[in-house]
């Protein structure tokens, strides 16, 4: 079996992986998967854009999605599995290659797929049919998936380490010389998705602190409910280079995410990050069954209702002033996330409960987990 990996978005993953290597960058999980199996990374650049590519585009994906989903249907063929990291690109790759007499195997992550665009796409391009493993990384997507599609239970398989944070990178290491100068509370906030950063603006504007947001995201843009009219003196918002943005986190006292009613578990991969720096969180709570909600309710972090600044300045002002429940809290999640969301986790269980269905890995543990050391005495040596 040839092994593929489709990304959604165009990513220098070599320049990436020499990052890494200097201790610069998060490791690239996708790159990581790509050396233990031996796969093929394909990326949406380069490609010959057609009318119909922008039509289709409407529906789901973009117009790079379904050139590059026409450009592999003529190299895949039985012999061949791609798997997916994003319904975007996922469903005109299995869309196109479903013509195929003699068409690869294919897996997709779901990330988001029940709103409107999803149920036009799952439906009119008939995925439950041309898709062989649908993966997915939370409950919510698990559950509507199911019931939506009417799969049976061998079709679908929850990634439980999803998202991956790179421990590695992500370390509760040593303050900058900074912190140690700065004379009041810091509090740190990133990402665009869903974020409410109106709710954080009132609820910190007449506190004694001060409010850093890495403002940035690689797959979203900011809504106009996202930030405040008028930003108040004692928040700042910007780009965070990677490193800078592992220091913004290490000299926080306090990492908050204020979410936007959302029907997914939107701030997963900003919360992951800030835990694996051991720092105490505040989140919003989540409307839906989730790893947000288990990690509020077994204290492993602070949850607040969304749109409620005032629990939200409460919540802040709790854990400001009482450093051992801050404490306690940030080691809790802390070793939550070592434990449970790290990239040796992520990869161990995506090539052996999705891969190995395929038959090339023939089930052989210690092949993967020889890999794992590999990767691992590779990167920050």
């Amino acid at each position: 079996m040839n092994y593929h990996l489709a990304l959604n978005s165009t990513q220098d993953i070599e320049t990436i992986a020499s990052q890494a290597r200097l201790g610069k960058h998060p490791a690239h999980i996708m790159w990581e998967i790509s050396q233990i199996i031996k796969a093929k990374i394909h990326q949406p650049i380069n490609l010959e854009i057609l009318p119909k590519d922008r039509s289709l585009a409407k529906i789901i994906g973009f117009s790079e999605s379904w050139a590059l989903a026409r450009k592999l249907s003529e190299q895949l063929n039985e012999d061949d599995f791609i798997y997916c990291d994003g319904e975007h690109l996922g469903i005109p790759i299995a869309t196109i290659c479903s013509k195929k007499q003699k068409r690869p195997k294919i897996a997709v992550l779901f990330h988001n797929i029940n709103r409107p665009k999803g149920y036009l796409a799952l439906n009119l391009f008939k995925v439950k049919n041309s898709i062989d493993l649908f993966v997915t990384g939370t409950i919510s997507q698990t559950k509507f998936l199911r019931h939506y599609l009417n799969l049976p239970e061998h079709r679908i398989f929850q990634i439980t380490s999803h998202p991956s944070t790179d421990t590695y990178f992500f370390t509760p290491n040593l303050t900058s010389s900074s912190k140690s100068k700065k004379v009041r509370p810091l509090i740190a906030s990133g990402g665009l998705e869903k974020r409410d950063y109106k709710s954080l603006a009132d609820a910190t504007k007449n506190l004694n602190v001060d409010v850093k947001i890495c403002a940035f995201s690689p797959n979203r843009t900011a809504s106009k409910r996202t930030f405040p009219d008028i930003m108040p003196k004692n928040m700042y918002c910007g780009f965070y280079e990677w490193c800078d943005l592992v220091q913004l986190y290490r000299d926080a006292d306090l990492v908050i995410l204020p979410l936007l009613k959302n029907n997914f578990q939107a701030g997963l991969s900003t919360l992951f990050e800030a835990m694996a720096c051991r720092k105490p969180v505040i989140i919003t709570r989540s409307p839906k069954a989730g790893i947000i909600n288990h990690l509020i309710d077994s204290g492993s972090v602070t949850g607040v209702k969304a749109g409620d600044y005032v629990e939200l300045k409460q919540a802040i002002e709790k854990l400001l002033n009482n450093p051992e429940l801050a404490q306690s809290q940030a080691q809790l999640g802390y070793e939550f996330v070592c434990r449970k969301h790290n990239h040796s986790e992520y990869i161990r269980e995506l090539t052996t409960n999705v891969i190995s269905r395929f038959g090339s890995l023939e089930d052989n543990q210690d092949l993967i987990n020889n890999n794992l050391q590999n990767l691992k005495s590779l990167y920050y040596k």
